[in-house]
């Protein structure tokens, strides 16, 4: 049993939990609490650690999963949440090419997200985006890590089946949606149309840009339509994570709600 927060196992956790270059460099992340350990692809969970009373309740993962037994007060220390619930895991790291995510999709639904920075907005778009059969999410690498272990429990579990990428060139990316016949769309105040009269059928892909910004110029010049989401009142702007449900559940209606 693990009993001291100096181990080197324990601090390498820590470091998962609380450091992005951390996660980087070792091609790894931490999830927390039954639901999400339980979703954990098996040739990905690389380390589960267990409390002795979490074990008691649940011991069906003392066979085959191997977990390391540490204190309520190690796991304490290991957690990013206030009250943890006695299993934590290692688990790596997986990204996907746009050609994976699209691959035997005769009409790929894509998110394009720029520079988003809230981890819960990055975390409930994912949810949403499996929700609404989006086929991938493309983020430029200046967004929110994915991994930050805000996101991952936001994301419910969305984070192991959804395909993602991040990417260094988005305008590249804009070239390769057109290369595959793929439109672009990016929310714009200067739309020609609302959203809802664009024919989402075909492959589109969503820009979303920035919480507070919204995309840059650059990038939506680069978009193959402009669209608008109206709204009533004097608001200028959706939350992106808002804006993101609202255009992808739009295409789900158009392709028949087929999810």
């Amino acid at each position: 049993m693990i009993s001291s927060t100096s181990n080197t196992q324990v601090k390498q956790v820590i470091a998962l939990q609380t450091k992005a270059k951390a996660r980087r460099e070792s091609k790894q992340f931490v999830v927390e609490g039954l639901r999400l350990v339980s979703e954990v692809p098996a040739d990905r969970l690389e380390k589960l650690y267990v409390t002795e009373s979490f074990l008691a309740e649940h011991p069906e993962f003392s066979e085959g999963y191997y977990p390391e037994i540490v204190t309520d007060a190690v796991m304490k220390a290991m957690s990013d949440t206030q009250t943890p619930q006695g299993i934590l895991g290692v688990v790596r790291q997986q990204e996907y090419t746009i050609r994976e995510m699209c691959k035997g999709e005769k009409a790929p639904l894509l998110l394009i997200l720029e520079n988003l920075q809230d981890p819960g907005n990055l975390g409930t778009i994912m949810r949403t985006a499996e929700a609404a059969g989006v086929n991938g999410v493309i983020m430029s690498r200046d967004t929110v890590d994915i991994y930050n272990p805000k996101v991952v429990r936001s994301t419910m579990g969305a984070i192991f089946r959804l395909p993602f990428a991040y990417v260094d060139d988005l305008f590249g990316v804009m070239e390769q949606c057109r290369c595959m016949g793929i439109t672009t769309y990016a929310a714009h105040l200067l739309g020609k149309n609302t959203h809802d009269l664009e024919d989402y059928r075909k492959g589109s892909a969503f820009l979303i840009g920035n919480e507070g910004n919204g995309l840059t110029d650059e990038l939506s010049q680069k978009a193959d339509v402009w669209i608008r989401i109206p709204m009533a009142g004097q608001a200028e702007s959706l939350n992106a994570a808002v804006a993101a449900a609202v255009l992808s559940y739009e295409a789900a209606r158009q392709r028949g709600w087929k999810l």
